[in-house]
């Protein structure tokens, strides 16, 4: 099998290391940079060229698709989409756990526990977004963060007024959100692939810190998930259309809750923290959902 992996850096860990599983399981790899791809949009015969030749042999594509550049990246995938190249997640997906609002919306659609959020674009509204995700403490989230950025935690109403304020001058979309007490400056990321979560890990936020991101400083270690766990970050996943995805989950006590859902989770925080190999899971999970007369060797 052929495969393509959409990634800017092939020594990030998680290009790496699903090179390294793809290679090892017999199939041919091509770090492809999608900033460097161009197309013919035809209806005869689309094409994907990368440097001087066309990418017209491959099987699969795996995007690993960084923020910054999702809407030129998701163009791209949804190019090999058209020519008949199977995806791993499909760029529909992909932009809809990218856009942080409309992915929440479609978990609230799907009947998944997510923290109350607020949202809204008048300055009138300001007090009233507050008060609905049940005053301060309050987390304030721009939509375009990434990593813990853009996530600010107001211990007060009048301090999430003045940070509320500040992202509108300048003219930043945003959401409130109700802080979850509970989780402890806690959160589980759950790995998706296909229909079963296949590792979890606890990430806990650094001391003085809110944010269990491990790019904030935050550590990780195995944690076993509970039954009712799995089935909110699996429904997740599905109800984006995400085959491979890294649920972020709050343990509260009305039950688990769907903080974020990642399209392009990485590898090296779940592999080092759980001694497992997710990048050949991966890798297997592609050659039991590809048709096998779709490729040869």
């Amino acid at each position: 099998m052929k495969i393509g992996i959409l990634s800017r850096n092939p020594k990030i860990y998680s290009t790496h290391r699903l090179v390294k599983a793809a290679i090892s399981r017999g199939h041919q790899v091509k770090v492809i940079n999608p900033l460097r791809c161009y197309m013919n949009i035809t209806s005869s015969r689309p094409m994907v060229y990368y440097r001087d030749g066309m990418l017209d042999d491959l099987n699969v594509v795996i995007p690993r698709i960084g923020a910054s550049i999702t809407h030129y990246g998701s163009a791209v995938l949804r190019q090999f989409e058209m020519m008949g190249v199977f995806s791993l997640n499909e760029s529909t997906s992909i932009t809809r756990s990218r856009d942080k609002l409309r992915c929440l919306q479609i978990l609230s659609r799907s009947g998944i526990g997510l923290p109350v959020t607020s949202y809204a674009h008048s300055t009138k509204m300001t007090e009233k977004l507050i008060k609905m995700v049940g005053g301060a403490p309050c987390v304030i989230k721009l939509l375009e963060g990434t990593q813990g950025k853009g996530v600010i935690l107001a211990d007060t109403n009048k301090g999430a007024e003045s940070i509320i304020d500040g992202f509108r001058q300048m003219k930043a979309h945003f959401l409130v959100q109700e802080f979850i007490k509970e989780s402890n400056g806690c959160d589980i990321r759950a790995f998706v692939i296909g229909d079963k979560v296949v590792a979890s890990m606890m990430r806990k936020a650094k001391e003085g810190e809110f944010r269990s991101n491990l790019h904030r400083g935050g550590s990780a270690i195995p944690v076993m998930i509970s039954d009712e766990e799995a089935k909110v970050a699996v429904n997740a996943a599905k109800a984006l259309g995400l085959n491979v995805a890294g649920v972020d989950l709050l343990r509260s006590s009305r039950g688990p809750l769907v903080l974020e859902v990642n399209s392009s989770p990485g590898l090296q925080g779940i592999e080092t923290s759980t001694g497992l190999d997710i990048a050949s899971m991966i890798i297997e999970y592609i050659e039991q959902n590809i048709s096998q007369t779709e490729y040869s060797g």
